[in-house]
């Protein structure tokens, strides 16, 4: 059977992944768990594995990808990512980011023309923030598309 730590060293040359997510994968392919534990601190001392640095990759690829901050955060916890790290990593790779502009872009993906009925309001309120845009955000990103009678009730 190979080494752990070569495993790790081979799923890290192709993209940076969390400590969790290599843990995960020698799991599966079978190793022991200590030798998955020394694989990973060796991996660590040689700083191959970097949580940090793997939390900076994703969240760049967050906003690159039309999502905002709260989707970006949601997704490095789930990959493992401590949430302190993530809500680092994430400030970080969207300190240069318009996120007016990246809500009016992720927005732009799904307006058809104006919106007519407080459905289609809703809809688009909730598919921003799935987006993981904050709701007050999705509410001044959608007001200029609402037509007066969509609006009346409101996208909550």
């Amino acid at each position: 059977m190979p080494d752990p730590y070569q495993a790790g060293l081979a799923m890290l040359s192709r993209r940076e992944l969390s400590t969790a997510q290599v843990r995960e994968r020698l799991a599966r392919k079978g190793f022991d768990p200590d030798a998955i534990e020394d694989a990973l601190a060796r991996l660590r001392e040689v700083r191959a594995l970097d949580d940090a640095r793997a939390a900076q990759a994703l969240a760049h690829r967050s906003h690159v990808r039309l999502h905002g901050r709260l989707r970006a955060v949601r997704e490095l916890e789930g990959r493992g990512i401590d949430r302190g790290l993530a809500l680092r990593a994430v400030d970080a790779a969207y300190r240069e980011v318009d996120e007016g502009e990246l809500i009016a872009r992720a927005l732009a993906r799904r307006l058809r023309g104006p919106i007519e009925t407080p459905a289609a309001l809703r809809r688009l309120y909730h598919y921003l923030v799935r987006q993981g845009f904050d709701g007050a955000a999705a509410r001044a990103a959608l007001a200029p598309h609402a037509a007066p009678r969509a609006a009346g009730d409101g996208p909550d």
